[in-house]
């Protein structure tokens, strides 16, 4: 007999919950309604043993106290999956999906102590330079194009997930990487593909950064690469390791820094379009809204005790993985009650303690005004189906709409490039000592492919991020 998958059918004591028959946090059943999920393993205490992926068993952290409690203290919890039990013992599988997630790389999120600070330093830095009002005015540049796409020679629908809130981050992040169009194009292609499981797509991604790199030592320019590169002496000791160690970096912060602002963008989109919105709630609070009760990040942030550990009553031996469910701790029953007296802000959306993400600020600004472009530009736009009815990405790592399909009254004509052309460049120039994002990799749902120009204006060759770099010219 198959073991029964979704927790309201498994009753207490049920020998599924036993070892090796853990509830799987993965598949349809999980991503049609997690709360049922951690409602049922909350049953369990603090934290309780899941399968995150087929025949990978993590303990996984529902209680916001319990995952405070872990994320706060970095001795006791490292992150170094080096020491994860299962691996070295050979009892994960190969092709596992979690390896991507999990496995260990030389950057700040799988880093600890003296190391995580290096690493940390080096890239808070280069993010430091970062001139917030010019990134708003980059977020706001993005977003025109993007509309302008797909709210013209159309009958008023879109799908906002693959046509703006997926491609609008890889668009920022490309100029914030100071890339030429077509390097910007495969990076673009590389990032998108290793989300959606292409062949290739790392190699793809890795050629284009390695080009990206070489390019900046010959011209260096205000962009987080060339100040990353200046960084290099805290990234490793060995020279002759320095381009790889900033390439690590770029891969970190696209990786973390999109994905989940994707996410991020879709739902507090969706919920401000939603006909339950209350009239005359900022775009703010729905963005907030969408990190407290739908973390972009939902499980993740593996942590290897360095002894044997008590949970809530449970044992959990040293180097043996401890997940936190940032969307399960979000929505604890017990943090619920007492959520109106609490600071908007104390969500773990963005993470907390060491590895905690100091760009939460820039990030959530780039939300609200994608947000905003976007009903603003389209004031009548509305959600093709109720919030309640929309898909989600299967996956355990995030929580990410599958498809947000919208309809508006089209124009009939695109949009020109806004008269904000010649805004400052977004990375200023660098200043001293600072602090870094521990960037959080995700799942996202298919980033899809540029929009189509507006039927005036001549095809555009290239990729994405050439046919937007042409359409800021005006060309």
């Amino acid at each position: 007999m198959s073991q029964p998958t979704d927790p309201r059918s498994i009753p207490p004591g049920c020998p599924a919950h036993a070892h090796g028959g853990n509830v799987q946090l993965y598949g349809p059943d999980f991503a049609a309604d997690p709360e049922a999920y951690y409602a049922h393993l909350r049953a369990q205490g603090p934290s309780a043993p899941v399968d995150i992926a087929p025949g990978v068993e993590v303990e996984l952290v529902t209680g916001y106290d319990a995952a405070l409690h872990i994320l706060q203290n970095p001795a006791a919890f490292p992150r170094d999956s080096r020491r994860w039990n299962a691996l070295a013992e050979g009892r994960v599988p190969a092709d596992s999906p979690a390896l991507p997630m999990m496995a260990w790389r030389r950057n700040a999120l799988f880093a600890d102590g003296a190391d995580h600070a290096k690493l940390r330093q080096a890239v808070t830095a280069a993010l430091d330079t970062v001139d917030e009002r010019a990134l708003i005015r980059q977020t706001q540049k993005s977003a025109d194009y993007l509309i302008s796409g797909f709210s013209s020679d159309r009958h008023g629908r879109a799908e906002l997930m693959a046509e703006y809130a997926g491609p609008l981050p890889l668009l920022v992040f490309s100029h914030l990487f100071g890339c030429p169009p077509e390097i910007g194009d495969r990076v673009i292609t590389g990032i998108s593909g290793i989300f959606e499981g292409t062949a290739g797509a790392d190699e793809i991604l890795g050629q284009a950064l390695a080009e990206l790199i070489a390019l900046k030592h010959r011209r260096p320019g205000e962009d987080l690469t060339t100040e990353l590169i200046h960084q290099h002496a805290l990234l490793t000791h060995d020279q002759s390791e320095a381009d790889e160690a900033v390439l690590q970096q770029l891969v970190t912060l696209l990786s973390g820094g999109t994905a989940p602002l994707a996410a991020a963008i879709g739902t507090s989109s969706a919920l401000y379009l939603g006909e339950d919105w209350p009239t005359g709630l900022p775009v703010e609070d729905a963005v907030s809204q969408a990190l407290w009760n739908y973390a972009p990040i939902a499980n993740y942030a593996g942590h290897y005790p360095a002894t044997d550990i008590d949970l809530g009553g449970r044992t959990v031996r040293a180097g043996d993985p401890v997940l936190i469910s940032f969307a399960a701790a979000n929505t604890d029953p017990r943090l619920t009650e007492h959520r109106a007296q609490l600071n908007s802000k104390a969500h773990l959306a963005f993470g907390a303690g060491p590895h905690a993400c100091p760009a939460k600020d820039p990030a959530f600004m780039i939300a609200v005004t994608a947000v905003e472009c976007l009903v603003n530009r389209l004031p009548d736009m509305e959600l093709d189906d109720a919030f309640t009815a929309l898909g989600w990405v299967p996956s355990p790592w995030s929580r990410a709409l599958s498809e947000l399909p919208v309809r508006f009254s089209p124009r009939s004509a695109p949009m020109a490039p806004a008269p904000y052309e010649s805004a400052a460049p977004v990375v200023s120039q660098p200043t001293p000592d600072l602090q870094q994002p521990a960037a959080q990799p995700t799942v996202a749902p298919s980033l899809g492919s540029a929009p189509e120009p507006g039927p005036q204006h001549k095809p555009r060759k290239g990729g994405l991020f050439s046919r937007f770099v042409a359409w800021t010219k005006g060309e």
